[in-house]
């Protein structure tokens, strides 16, 4: 008795599955991204999300010198909106933006200097401008405090030979903010020219082929193709860089330090949190400025977010 090769044909094909393993097997597909990402979504909800909530209860409460509460309802809030400190805080925060939000146009004009074509050592640049990003802020810290010294630092001898006096960066407050502004557009240039040299190497060569022929100068090149196409990066780098300018505290405590006698007057938000928080020991009212930093925050983001829609360009 032979076996026909139609015989053979559906011996050697798999079973169809049924109704029940199907089921299961949607079942499984359901389950498994979920299983995949449960540490990270244990690990915000951990460390992000259950803080939140539990510094916006705090906020509504008084602690006790041995870690007992009282509620106390929006006492913390009245206080906080009547304390000077906090206009001062909010003031030199916004300041230290504002100079950190300058540096995105340098770094688009060096992201640009290293795509130029023919370019030598590019990659030793690009390492050279990154390792700020990479550096202990304490050692950056030390360094450009050396630099600031008002005695024997850097840059002011340098300005002492055309003449100019220069002050004392760290001990006077509106430019001791600047001073550290500075310094934060230095340490991030490295991440942003990477982000911004992406860009501009995602721009297709097309495009400026074709604005060439139809006679247009490098100039209205930069202006009407590479800009608007970079306008991605910059937005991001502009949501990140006021996002980081806001909880910026290491420099202020580093490079000002909180036995400053101008400390009052150069500290930002959190640097005031961290004073009224573990200084003073004032937890309630620091977690109220918490919660105000964090509505300060969302409010700027959601901001540039609905700006974003008139000025920044998606291929």
């Amino acid at each position: 008795m032979t076996v026909s090769t139609a015989d053979r044909a559906r011996s050697a094909a798999p079973a169809r599955p049924t109704a029940t393993t199907r089921r299961r097997r949607n079942r499984y597909d359901g389950v498994t991204p979920w299983v995949f990402v449960a540490p990270t979504l244990a690990g915000v909800g951990l460390f992000y999300v259950w803080p939140t909530f539990q510094s916006f209860y705090f906020s509504f409460t008084e602690w006790g010198a041995f870690g007992g509460t009282t509620w106390i309802g929006t006492a913390n809030y009245t206080r906080l909106f009547a304390d000077p400190e906090l206009l001062v805080a909010l003031g030199n925060t916004v300041l230290y933006a504002v100079v950190a939000l300058a540096g995105i146009p340098l770094a688009v004009w060096l992201a640009g200097l290293l795509n130029r074509p023919g370019l030598r050592f590019r990659s030793l640049f690009r390492v050279l401008f990154f390792l700020p990003v990479v550096t202990v802020p304490a050692a950056v810290s030390v360094v450009w405090k050396l630099l600031y010294n008002g005695d024997y630092g850097m840059i002011n001898y340098a300005l002492s030979i055309v003449g100019i006096d220069g002050p004392y960066w760290l001990q006077t407050p509106v430019v001791a903010v600047v001073a550290v502004g500075i310094v934060g557009i230095w340490t991030s240039l490295g991440f942003n020219m990477i982000i911004l040299g992406a860009g501009l190497q995602a721009i297709p060569d097309d495009l400026y082929e074709a604005a060439e022929l139809d006679g247009a100068s490098r100039f209205q090149q930069l202006v009407h193709v590479t800009v608007p196409l970079l306008t991605p990066s910059i937005f991001f780098l502009t949501v990140m860089s006021a996002i980081g300018a806001f909880k910026v505290f290491d420099l202020i405590f580093l490079m000002i330090g909180n036995t400053s006698p101008v400390i009052k007057q150069t500290q930002t938000l959190v640097f005031f949190f961290y004073s009224k928080g573990f200084m003073v020991n004032d937890k309630g009212y620091a977690a109220a400025i918490g919660i105000v930093l964090l509505l300060i925050i969302a409010a700027v983001t959601f901001v540039q977010f609905r700006l974003q829609r008139r000025w920044v360009h998606y291929a």
